[in-house]
C-alpha cells in the first residue's frame, strides 16, 4: 500500500521546523510521499491567517521544490470554511482509495486529539505520527485506547521555530534568513509579507 504522510497547518509561514517534521517522519515510517496542506481557517487558532490562502500554498510549493517525496495540496483551500482534518482525511480517502493516510503531529498536540473534531471518525481513517518536539512530551498512557492503537512515535531533531516568531521578527524589521528555505525568504521580501 502507498503510504503518505498528512502534514496540516496554516504554514504562515511555511518554515524550515515543517520540513524538517515532515522529513523526519517520512523517514522513520517509511512514507512514500508527504503532503502539506494549507487550512483554510484552522479551528483552534481564533481568526483568519495573515497571509491570504493562494499565498501560503505558494511558499509551500517554494518550500518543498525539488524534494520529489513532498507535494504541495489545495485541498482545504478548495473546500473552504473551516478546516477540520477529519473532513480532508475524508475526502483524501475517496479521492485516493489505494493509498493509506498518516497524519503528522506534533507531541505537543498529541494529547490533546481526544478533543478534535470527530477524532474517532478520523482515527478509523488515518493512522497518526506523533513527533517529539522541543519541550513537549507526549502522555500516550492518558489516551483513550482507540487512539493509542493508532499512534507511533518519531523523534525528529530539536529544532524550535513558529511562524508566529518569523511573522513578529518580520514586523520588527529582523531577519528570519534560514528559518525558512531561501525561496521562501526571497518570496516574502518581493512581496512585503509580515511587515509592520
Amino acid at each position: 500500500m502507498f503510504k503518505v504522510g498528512i502534514m496540516g497547518g496554516t504554514f504562515d509561514p511555511i518554515h524550515c521546523g515543517h520540513l524538517l517534521a515532515a522529513e523526519s517522519a517520512r523517514e522513520a515510517c517509511e512514507l512514500d510521499e508527504v503532503w502539506f496542506i494549507p487550512a483554510n481557517c484552522p479551528p483552534l487558532k481564533g481568526g483568519k491567517p495573515d497571509a491570504d490562502g493562494a499565498v501560503r500554498l505558494e511558499m509551500v510549493r517554494l518550500a518543498i521544490g525539488g524534494n520529489p517525496c513532498f507535494r504541495a495540496m489545495d485541498t482545504e483551500l478548495r473546500r473552504g470554511g473551516v478546516s477540520y482534518s477529519v473532513d480532508t482525511a475524508a475526502t483524501l480517502q475517496q479521492e485516493y482509495p489505494d493509498r493509506e493516510f498518516y497524519y503528522i503531529v506534533g507531541s505537543d498536540r498529541i494529547n490533546d486529539l481526544p478533543s478534535w473534531h470527530r477524532i474517532e471518525e478520523l482515527a478509523a481513517i488515518v493512522r497518526f505520527i506523533g513527533l517529539e518536539r522541543p519541550g513537549a512530551k507526549p502522555a500516550p498512557d492518558g489516551l483513550p485506547e482507540y487512539l493509542r492503537q493508532r499512534i507511533s512515535f518519531v523523534e525528529m531533531p530539536q529544532i524550535d521555530i513558529s511562524s508566529t516568531d518569523i511573522r513578529r521578527r518580520r514586523s520588527e524589521g529582523r531577519s528570519i534568513r534560514y528559518l525558512v528555505p531561501d525561496a521562501v525568504y526571497h518570496f516574502m521580501i518581493r512581496n512585503g509579507l509580515y511587515e509592520a
